[in-house]
């Protein structure tokens, strides 16, 4: 047999590549740690100035509009970015098209939410607060042209829009708080805020000397997009009610007080998701190139992704675990300790979260978008059943257990298909940090 080139699959710190990957990195990293360190403090103080009550209101108003988010984005983010990369020439065909199918997902949407109202006999002031947070669906669809900027890895115009539809809704917050405004207006700026970030889009991609009347909507490509997405909007959809559902039905089940308490503990929580999202997206392009070259380099750079994500969502757990009460006293007051007990449990299952979105770059370039969405499915059933068996017998807390539970399976389930098994493999070393230890020892061996 000829003997095979060995594939150099360590990092080159010093190459343009890992410089232009790194620089991307690093506008989306400075753009989220400027968000959540404002953002944080500032939702702290929406949170301590509404009450569990009143933010439990606002709360479950968000979940009920997420449910039927996953329509209006329909599963294109990441196909669009994936195509845009191996078809750059094709640029204005993709977003015409993607744009197009959006739009339309996004009507879908509201009849849906509208639907939903009716059938869960809201009360007339929760259906004011819905309709006003999901109006702004609408808008997003002029989110597609994101997926440009992070096919060409210029990324820092999506930072540039997404600082500015942050800034202006955050300080309006203050306003509202310091001149105690009521629960309504706290809705009506959650909407500004994809309002404002679909005319930052438009401002700048005109800026970049690109034209959205240049956009073409082809029968022949939208198709192709929803052949391709499909999986990826029935996964979406499914993940919005396993991540959302737990809220919804607190609210039913329990009081408003317990629903603020519980999304108090979930906010603080999830404050860190944007570091998966982060860096999967800004190194995608990478991860799709090194298929091109070898199979090997593939494989070997979603291990380090895995491994990379997998220690950072560990080492946040870990003290969260043992100062849980302090920060929640600290931070939100007295009267929401009671959310301790849940961010204890909840913490954990950023684990499985932040796995999951790097196992998800690997299923979309692989075009195994069924096999999310099975993963999925996987998820939200096994969350609904322990949420119903949970929340009678140890409230919130047995629901902040059921989604530890239900995203941990769903994230290990990628190995129930044949095509994928070696990740789980590779999700279980990095979730027990294998690899990090191996490199500890040799270099404490040497």
């Amino acid at each position: 047999m000829p003997e095979q080139k060995k594939i150099n699959t360590k990092i080159n710190f010093g190459s343009q590549p890992f410089k232009k990957y790194l620089a991307n990195t690093s506008w989306l990293f400075g753009e989220k740690a400027f968000r959540l360190v404002i953002g944080f403090f500032i939702n702290i103080y929406v949170i301590r100035y509404l009450g569990p009550s009143q933010f439990g209101l606002l709360s479950y108003a968000i979940s009920f509009v997420m449910l039927f988010s996953a329509i209006a984005a329909l599963g294109l983010d990441n196909i669009v970015v994936r195509d845009l990369v191996k078809e750059s020439e094709k640029r204005n065909e993709l977003l015409g098209s993607a744009f197009f199918l959006r739009l339309i997902g996004a009507v879908i949407s509201l009849l849906l939410i509208a639907l939903g109202v009716v059938l869960t006999s809201e009360s007339s002031y929760n259906i004011i607060l819905i309709s006003i947070i999901a109006v702004s669906s609408i808008f997003q669809a002029f989110n597609v042209i994101d997926f440009y900027f992070q096919s060409t890895v210029k990324i820092k115009y999506s930072v540039y829009v997404r600082t500015f539809a942050f800034i202006i809704p955050t300080v309006i917050k203050l306003f509202l708080i310091i001149y105690k405004y009521e629960l309504i207006y706290f809705a009506i700026v959650t909407s500004l805020e994809n309002i404002l970030m679909s005319i930052g889009f438009i401002v700048v991609y005109q800026f970049n000397k690109l034209k959205i009347f240049q956009w073409q909507v082809t029968k022949s490509r939208a198709l192709q997009l929803l052949k391709d997405s499909w999986p990826l909007i029935l996964s979406g959809l499914v993940i919005s009610i396993y991540m959302k559902i737990d809220q919804i039905m607190i609210k039913k089940m329990l009081t408003d007080t317990e629903v603020g308490l519980y999304a108090a503990a979930v906010k603080i929580s999830e404050a860190w998701y944007f570091i998966p999202l982060s860096i999967s997206s800004s190194l995608f392009p990478a991860i799709i190139n090194a298929k091109k070259n070898s199979e090997i380099l593939y494989l070997s750079r979603l291990q380090k992704l895995y491994d990379l994500l997998a220690g950072i969502a560990i080492a946040i757990s870990v003290p969260v675990t043992f100062w849980a009460g302090d920060i929640i006293n600290i931070l939100l007051g007295v009267k929401y300790l009671p959310a301790a007990s849940v961010m204890t449990i909840y913490i954990w299952a950023g684990v499985a979260v932040f796995l999951s979105v790097a196992s998800s770059q690997f299923l979309v370039s692989e075009n195994l978008t069924k096999v999310a969405f099975l993963r999925s499915f996987i998820g939200m059933i096994i969350n609904v059943i322990l949420n119903l068996i949970f929340i009678p017998s140890m409230g919130i807390v047995g629901s902040a257990w059921a989604t530890l539970f239900s995203y941990t399976i769903a994230t290990l389930s990628i190995g129930f298909s044949n095509k994928t098994g070696n990740h789980f493999i590779m999700i279980i070393k990095s979730f027990f940090l294998i690899n990090l230890i191996k490199e500890f020892y040799r270099f404490f061996k040497k």
